[in-house]
């Protein structure tokens, strides 16, 4: 049986991915900072009380999953603070660099342990974070953090190859979600159904790539 973790799964893109690994028979943990009635309905294994951004937190999931193996990890946790020239926070680009950059580390780290020869790591970052695809320009917090989380899961393929462990870097697509506030092209259910299946496809051979959920690479 898969042993799946994800992280940020009491709503959204999250939820959808834990629901359809149940359905199809993983072992499916899931992580988040509050769980919910919907969540818990699902019959998987919740962690709450993680935050991504917090060093106590990681280790504390360090400690309850200690001596399993992870066969995949997927770190889908992430915040939208939209914001423009005009009216750039910089305290809400460092908490989304906080979480949608460092979170992915911090978690990969605290559960190096758990993975090993043949396991897979997902980093869902987005297509924003592109330099060659930036046609728009504005969300200055959102692009440059996961600009910066595509940098480390490019790290992250060329420390891991060595252990036998893949990384892939998702897009899940423009995704009708609260993040979004209900803007979007596709639904949570299609994109983790793409996810899933880029996950499923991936090997050493594909790890450090660029994906969209829709198969297509994506140019950094």
């Amino acid at each position: 049986m898969t042993t799946v973790v994800v992280t940020g799964c009491n709503r959204g893109i999250g939820f959808e991915l834990v629901r359809q690994l149940k359905a199809r028979g993983d072992e499916v943990i899931g992580t988040c900072r509050e769980t919910t009635d919907p969540l818990n309905s699902l019959g998987i294994e919740v962690i709450g009380n993680i935050d991504v951004c917090d060093d106590e937190a990681a280790e504390n999931l360090s400690q309850q999953l200690a001596g399993r193996s992870i066969d995949i990890l997927v770190n889908n946790a992430g915040i939208l603070r939209q914001d423009r020239l005009n009216s750039i926070d910089y305290e809400s680009m460092l908490d989304q660099y906080r979480v949608n950059t460092l979170g992915p580390l911090r978690i990969t780290h605290a559960l190096l342990d758990n993975l090993g020869q043949g396991s897979k790591v997902g980093i869902i970052t987005s297509r924003v974070g592109s330099i060659e695809d930036n046609s728009s320009g504005n969300n200055y917090g959102y692009r440059c953090s996961k600009a910066a989380a595509n940098m480390v899961g490019m790290n992250l393929h060329h420390d891991l190859s060595a252990l036998g462990i893949a990384v892939a870097i998702l897009h899940p697509g423009y995704v009708k979600t609260d993040m979004t506030g209900g803007s979007g092209m596709i639904t949570p259910l299609e994109s983790a159904q793409g996810l899933i299946k880029c996950l499923d496809q991936l090997d050493l051979e594909s790890s450090g790539q660029f994906w969209h959920a829709n198969g297509e690479m994506l140019p950094w």
